[in-house]
């Protein structure tokens, strides 16, 4: 690879915009990030197409970016693979083997999760055919502050969105700063990006009097983090006066997978799962059960308003962790919202049980106070 002049242009599958790391941390070591068109309905057609049809969602739209990338002139796809009870482990398998079937005659390459920074070192080595390990080491580091700035941003954005005066500022105000952490490239640029990024919600008009619900998402991590998959529930929820917040994040899992614990501050996602949900669950069953069933746990300490759980259609996994919801009522007060997602699933009625869980949060949520100044007065 190293004795091609021509640079070598490498795609990988969307995932919310995780593409803005992945790309920074691949023109760093002189390699071309091809970037596919971000997930469509003709993105998810090409995924179905081709796709066994009792997989999950995340599979056909990752074999839909695939199929896109390829015809786009793409010469690597990259994929991620995990051990475990998840079909992730089985999706890099299926995919070659489909891309192979099909025709398509670009290389397929895989990270293997878990395997920490020596699987980020490696997968580096092997897309670019270099073994500079100061070079790698600057893009992994590159990689990792764009995701936790990235994971910030969409928080501010969430914060924002439920008390602007202007409704879309704030989805104005977030592509601006998406931009300025796009071009960033080095230590002092991120610096400076930062500061430039969260400048641009300073500009944003807000009503702190306007009364917010909160809410925690939780799920399978591909349609909690991605907007198309979920149908952008976050910004939905906006719209209705609820600030969101993702209780899984790239972020929170590259301080489980990837980080060396010498570098971690406080308690991981993790680890939290592991302490919270052993009253209901004692082990990990695959996928992201255990830490669902924390988030519910976690989510009632902090006195939150609500709770949605967003799993893929046929996810075992997130199957399991509903079931365990009920039991869980004896201890945990909060009202709880399963939403399953497949490519048949439609926007309307999908809206209309957003507007009546906020409608339930909201008529709760004034109970509850109304309760409480009426035993403070007694």
């Amino acid at each position: 690879m190293a004795e091609n002049k021509q640079k070598i242009k490498v795609a990988f599958p969307h995932m919310g915009y995780i593409y803005i790391a992945w790309s920074a941390a691949l023109r760093k070591i002189g390699v071309e990030p091809f970037i596919p068109p971000y997930t469509s309905k003709k993105t998810l057609s090409l995924g179905t197409k081709n796709s066994p049809e009792a997989i999950c969602l995340p599979y056909k739209l990752i074999m839909g970016n695939f199929i896109e990338a390829i015809e786009g002139g793409a010469d690597y796809v990259a994929m991620i693979t995990s051990p475990g009870c998840c079909r992730l482990g089985e999706y890099g398998g299926g995919i070659n083997n489909a891309l192979a079937d099909m025709g398509y005659k670009a290389n397929y390459i895989e990270m293997t999760l878990y395997d920490g920074i020596k699987g980020m070192f490696d997968f580096l080595k092997k897309v670019s055919g270099k073994s500079d390990y100061v070079l790698f080491a600057k893009a992994i580091v590159l990689a990792i502050r764009k995701v936790f700035l990235l994971d910030d941003l969409q928080a501010r954005l969430s914060y924002c969105r439920a008390r602007e005066k202007e409704f879309g500022a704030s989805e104005k105000a977030f592509k601006r700063a998406l931009k300025i952490v796009d071009e960033a490239m080095n230590t002092r640029q991120m610096n400076k990006a930062k500061k430039l990024a969260f400048a641009e919600f300073d500009k944003v008009e807000l009503d702190l009097n306007r009364e917010v619900l909160h809410v925690d998402i939780t799920g399978e991590i591909y349609l909690v983090c991605d907007k198309f998959s979920n149908q952008d529930i976050v910004k939905e929820l906006g719209k209705m006066g609820v600030e969101t917040r993702k209780s899984l994040t790239v972020s929170g899992f590259l301080k489980d997978a990837i980080i060396p614990k010498l570098f971690r501050k406080g308690e991981t996602h993790l680890q939290r799962a592991n302490r919270l949900a052993k009253p209901y669950l004692m082990r990990d069953i695959g996928g992201d059960a255990l830490e669902c069933v924390s988030d519910v746990a976690y989510a009632d300490q902090r006195g939150v308003d609500g709770i949605i759980h967003i799993s893929p259609f046929t996810c075992m996994p997130e199957i399991m962790s509903q079931n365990i919801f009920p039991a869980m009522r004896e201890n945990c007060d909060i009202p709880i919202l399963p939403l399953i997602m497949d490519e048949q699933t439609g926007k309307a009625g999908y809206l209309t049980r957003l507007e009546a869980f906020v409608d339930l949060m909201r008529r709760r949520k004034r109970k509850l106070a109304a309760d409480k100044k009426s035993a403070e007065t007694v």
